[in-house]
C-alpha cells in the first residue's frame, strides 16, 4: 500500500458504521446535481457522496441506493435508506455487509 491509499484507508477509517446482526447502519451525507456519481470520502463520521440525479420524485434515493449497492456488493434491495428521505443528510442500513468490509469496499470505490 502507497501512503496516497494509506490516506484513503484511515480516512474511511474514521465512518461511523453500526454493526448489528449482519445490518450495518450509518450517515450519509449527498450532494445531489453533481457532474457525477461518485464516493467522494467521509466528513465527520458521515459518508460524503455526489448523485448526478436530482432530488425529484425520488430520484436522488434511487440512485443513492444504486452506487451503495454497487460499492459495497450487494443487491440494490439490501440497501434501505431509513431517515432523511427528502434531505442530504440520510441514514442508510445496508444487510448483508459487515462494518470492517463497508470501510474496505467504500475505500476502494473512492480510488
Amino acid at each position: 500500500m502507497g501512503p496516497e491509499s494509506e490516506g484513503v484507508a484511515s480516512e474511511f477509517g474514521r465512518l461511523h458504521v453500526g454493526d448489528f446482526r449482519g445490518v450495518i447502519r450509518m450517515d450519509v451525507s449527498v450532494k445531489p446535481r453533481s457532474s457525477r456519481s461518485a464516493v467522494l470520502g467521509v466528513r465527520e463520521g458521515s459518508l460524503c457522496v455526489a448523485l448526478r440525479a436530482a432530488p425529484a420524485e425520488g430520484a436522488a434515493n434511487d440512485e443513492l441506493r444504486a452506487l451503495l449497492a454497487r460499492a459495497l456488493e450487494v443487491r440494490r434491495c439490501d440497501v434501505t435508506i431509513v431517515l432523511g428521505a427528502s434531505s442530504r443528510g440520510k441514514v442508510v442500513e445496508v444487510n448483508g455487509v459487515s462494518a470492517q468490509a463497508t470501510r474496505e469496499l467504500l475505500a476502494r470505490a473512492k480510488r
